[in-house]
């Protein structure tokens, strides 16, 4: 079972493709099953990614001790979500008790409405706010509908594609793209954003019964940046932290950051005694220097983008002119000027704040 010290926390009623740098495997086992990958990290704690039968979007961890289970995120539909409860009997047979978001986001918690009665959600206090339409309505917000409204075009696009197709493995291949976003399309409609029951401010602390005694599970909010309550899972004895969408391989989306606090937060992230970082995109890393790159990228974001605004540039032409491409050589995406102008966007409401 899991045990629960909390600090500065309260109990509320129930209710893109980035560079893959810098991983490697050491995996003690890896397990798949038809929708989800399994690579144990540590005894008991496995990372987990989709194997691209169901549209996953996002990685997950689990925690399996004696007693239950413990999952982060719950992918990006309750489809998704079905179906990685549907492959945990492939590592275990623990009931799952926890699930914990690392933020809001979509493609990281609109997974939650499939965990069954009795497992309770854990997320930052803001993380319950949005699911919960406090602060607005996640359902109809910028970031949700820019991934989103342009799937059905996507999925017609490809049914063309694939009929139009006359070379017989190209056109099984996308049949099988077809079938993943159609699937994709139509989940999305089941969508019910269902808030964490159990929240933190800055920090809880979990213990997981497990064979040798207990695994300690640390919960962080080190402050702002991707989202307004971006949390952190770390294990201190196995020396692993789950970062979300805090700290990517590559370059986070942006358009809810708050970039001008992003990296005093990850500031915090390194004070975490970590050898290895588990993202909510991309691979295993065990490497933190990509940490201090993404610190040095994102204050000469602010700065040139403030560099815009000051001198009255609207947001969308400071997205095409703004060049980063000095920082090319740690972010190999970047291949000439132009910014995502959903994070432009972003930093010009702060800005303007």
């Amino acid at each position: 079972m899991i045990t629960q010290k909390i600090s500065n926390t309260f109990l509320v009623p129930l209710i893109a493709l980035m560079a893959l740098v810098g991983a490697e495997s050491n995996a003690q086992d890896i397990i798949e099953t038809d929708s989800h990958r399994f690579e144990e990290v540590a005894d008991g704690v496995w990372f987990v990614s989709g194997t691209g039968s169901i549209h996953t979007m996002s990685n997950a961890m689990v925690l399996v001790g004696e007693f239950d289970t413990l999952v982060v995120d719950s992918h990006v539909t309750p489809a998704a979500s079905r179906a990685l409860l549907d492959s945990l009997p492939a590592i275990t047979d623990k009931p799952v008790r926890y699930l914990v978001n690392s933020h809001y986001h979509f493609d990281h918690a609109h997974g939650n409405q499939s965990f069954p009665p009795g497992v309770e959600i854990i997320g930052h206090e803001f993380t319950r706010a949005k699911l919960n339409g406090d602060i607005g309505n996640v359902l109809e917000e910028n970031t949700f509908k820019s991934f989103s409204d342009g799937v059905p075009t996507m999925v017609a696009n490809l049914e063309q594609r694939a009929a139009a197709e006359t070379d017989p493995s190209q056109k099984a291949a996308l049949q099988e793209q077809h079938r993943v976003q159609r699937d994709y399309m139509n989940a999305i409609q089941e969508v019910v954003p269902t808030p964490p029951n159990i929240t933190l401010d800055r920090k809880m602390t979990l213990f997981q019964v497990v064979a040798n005694g207990s695994r300690e599970i640390q919960l962080h909010h080190f402050g702002r940046a991707h989202t307004g309550g971006d949390v952190q899972i770390f294990l201190p004895a196995e020396k692993i932290v789950f970062t979300g969408d805090m700290m990517l391989p590559g370059l986070a989306y942006m358009g809810d950051g708050h970039v001008d606090e992003w990296p005093e937060t990850l500031e915090g992230l390194k004070t975490l005694d970590f050898d290895t970082w588990l993202p909510g995109h991309g691979p295993i890393m065990r490497t933190r220097e990509p940490i201090a790159n993404f610190q040095t990228y994102l204050r000469d974001l602010w700065a040139k983008t403030s560099q815009m605004h000051s001198r009255g540039v609207d947001a969308a032409q400071a997205s095409e002119q703004i060049d980063m491409t000095n920082h090319s050589n740690n972010f190999p995406q970047i291949r000439g000027a132009g910014v995502d102008p959903r994070a432009i966007r972003r930093i010009y409401q702060l800005l303007d704040e």
